[in-house]
């Protein structure tokens, strides 16, 4: 390890994010009462402009007179080029002590961050709370993912990076058939076979910025998390970009529509035989440090040190979500 050791933010369960519109408070309860692990309270694109000090008092109400639970809460606001942003934060995190985390929107450079995070903290030291409220981040443009990494660091408040892939996309004038999707014009093409036939690979245009992303998130302790599927009615497609964001590293995605989120609790959530190969993979390293080895052979595998850094966070996830 570096000598420089990174504090990790605070612990949440954060398989699924559920997007709740602010001007539908019809919706809050069963959104209280869903699967999901954070609900998002929106008051930004899902919100149109007429609608907007409606839905923010409707976010107020729902905030103090609904049982949530367990659930963490966040309020997404406007985004700084507007005026509605400063309103937003100083309405809804002065009189909800229930909000946990703020959700930016659009973050181009670390002085978004910065402005918010000045805002929030009067407002604390005005209301006297004792639960210091958390940001999740919104890098979802050209400028933000060009600067994730000063991003990722400028405030201790940061929990969590999500990726817009919608409102990225437009930034960098990318070609997408759909919110979160592939395009078959993405791929490649292999070389001809002994009868000169090719075969044609889709692949993912996402792959290089979420993994730019990721490695920002995790570099500076805080949840990567995956942005919207915009077809609710194609789980299969929800499930296969989930799974796509699960193998790097990414600890849960958001859910627009209330049946992604059983579909990315399952993804997330890591499966019986994967919790068990990484107790049988403790106890082997166990044994095999009582021995004096600092590596040792399992399944046919070598595994060392880096196994029970590997496994060991595999069962810290899995132990959260039991205790959930």
């Amino acid at each position: 390890m570096s000598f420089t050791l990174i504090e990790q933010a605070t612990p949440r369960l954060h398989r699924s994010e559920l997007a709740v519109p602010g001007s539908a408070p019809g919706m809050f309860e069963k959104a209280a009462a869903s699967k999901a692990d954070q609900v998002f309270l929106d008051l930004e694109d899902a919100v149109a402009p007429d609608d907007k000090e409606q839905a923010r008092k409707n976010i107020i109400q729902g905030l103090n007179e609904i049982d949530w639970g367990t659930k963490t809460l966040t309020l997404r606001i406007n985004g700084l080029d507007t005026h509605y942003a400063y309103r937003d934060v100083v309405d809804v995190v002065e009189n909800c002590p229930r909000l946990d985390v703020v959700l930016i929107p659009k973050v181009g450079v670390p002085q978004d961050v910065y402005a918010i995070d000045v805002l929030v903290t009067q407002i604390e030291q005005y209301k006297k709370r004792t639960k210091r409220i958390g940001f999740e981040l919104l890098i979802e443009t050209a400028l933000g993912l060009a600067n994730v990494e000063a991003i990722a660091q400028a405030s201790k408040r940061n929990e969590a990076l999500s990726f817009g892939v919608a409102d990225y996309a437009a930034s960098t004038r990318a070609r997408t058939t759909v919110i979160g999707g592939v395009n078959p014009d993405y791929g490649i093409l292999s070389d001809k076979d002994a009868e000169g036939n090719r075969q044609y690979f889709w692949a993912d245009q996402w792959h290089a910025a979420q993994t730019r992303f990721l490695v920002a998130a995790r570099a500076y302790g805080l949840r990567p998390i995956d942005g919207p599927f915009g077809d609710f009615g194609d789980p299969d497609g929800y499930i296969a970009a989930a799974k796509r964001a699960a193998v790097l590293g990414f600890e849960g995605k958001w859910a627009i529509h209330p049946s992604q989120i059983d579909l990315a609790n399952q993804v997330f959530t890591p499966s019986e035989a994967e919790v068990k190969k990484a107790r049988r993979i403790l106890e082997a390293m166990e044994q095999a440090a009582k021995e004096g080895r600092g590596a040792v052979s399992l399944d046919g595998r070598l595994i060392d040190i880096a196994s029970i850094r590997m496994a060991q966070a595999l069962i810290d996830k899995a132990d959260q979500i039991g205790a959930a």
